[in-house]
């Protein structure tokens, strides 16, 4: 099984000029996926877990996602981008599903998600959870859904398009679009090609590689996810059922301003900003997030 790199591996990997070079955005965006559960740090493989593991067949990929718990109402998430994977939940999958079951999906591309052959997008991705949700649970239940950054625009996605299979929604740290993102952010000029993150963390790149089926098909994921996001507001407005709008008030990526306006579209929308905190809450401050998802859902 391969080791997933901790926190201090990931900034060890970056050179002193690295450092320098490189915004502090991008090294954030590097510890969105270094949380306290990684495997190096946990007795559970979150993420490359065959006790766990399961996959459900598309139309021409296969998608991989990991069950734990039992009872109560499914939840299912949906992690982060490009340095995101299942093993971001880990804290929260550990906590959660003590009361409930829980349905983590590593994205197409992700992982032990194969690629297939479709345009990624993060409408694709949306019906890959929808297919995830009517496999993995009973005909007729609904699920609880939390998305992550990218995770949290397939879930706006997958809410909009698919009420029938959600009860509530949790999006964290995601925006509608480009119009939604920081103008330091606009004006960064690290580009997300293979070449520039792999001379960012070589190791921790490797790493999330030899998880894949097809390791030589990161290259194309990672060009193919260079395409900007857009959730229709339209959308938004007919998301019915109750749904929280989480961030960090020190969002790197996303203005405040643009998730009060996500929050105002939403017909019963509730929001939590979460003091202190850059992009990643999960990492900054676990068990406060961990309590408003857990109050949230009740």
């Amino acid at each position: 099984m391969p080791a997933t790199p901790s926190t201090g591996t990931f900034l060890s990997s970056l050179s002193s000029e690295d450092r320098t070079v490189f915004p502090k955005i991008a090294i954030a965006m590097l510890l969105s996926a270094a949380s306290t559960t990684l495997f190096s740090q946990q007795k559970i493989p979150y993420g490359a877990n065959d006790s766990a593991g399961h996959y459900v067949q598309t139309s021409d990929a296969k998608i991989y996602y990991e069950q734990y718990g039992e009872g109560g109402r499914p939840l299912v998430l949906l992690h982060g981008g490009i340095y995101g994977y299942i093993d971001e939940f880990g804290e929260l999958i550990g906590e959660m599903s003590k009361h409930r079951t829980v349905i983590a999906i590593a994205t197409r591309g992700y992982g032990r998600s194969e690629l297939g052959k479709q345009t990624l997008s993060q409408r694709l991705f949306a019906e890959d959870a929808a297919t995830v949700i009517s496999q993995a649970v009973k005909s007729g239940e609904e699920v609880d859904l939390l998305g992550f950054s990218e995770g949290a625009g397939t879930s706006y996605i997958l809410a909009a398009k698919h009420p029938e299979l959600i009860n509530r929604l949790i999006a964290i740290g995601g925006s509608l679009g480009v119009y939604g993102e920081t103008r330091p952010y606009l004006e960064d000029d690290f580009a997300l090609t293979p070449d520039a993150l792999n001379k960012q963390a070589p190791d921790f790149f490797a790493a999330r590689r030899k998880l894949m089926t097809h390791p030589e098909q990161w290259n194309d994921l990672i060009l193919a996810l260079a395409q900007p996001v857009a959730v229709r507001q339209d959308e938004i407005k007919t998301i019915a059922f109750p749904a929280l709008v989480m961030a960090g008030d020190r969002d790197d990526y996303t203005r405040l301003d643009h998730f009060l306006d996500i929050y105002h579209l939403l017909p019963k929308g509730q929001l939590a900003l979460i003091p202190g905190c850059g992009h990643v809450v999960l990492d900054c401050k676990p068990k406060l997030v961990i309590q408003i998802v857990s109050d949230f859902l009740q």
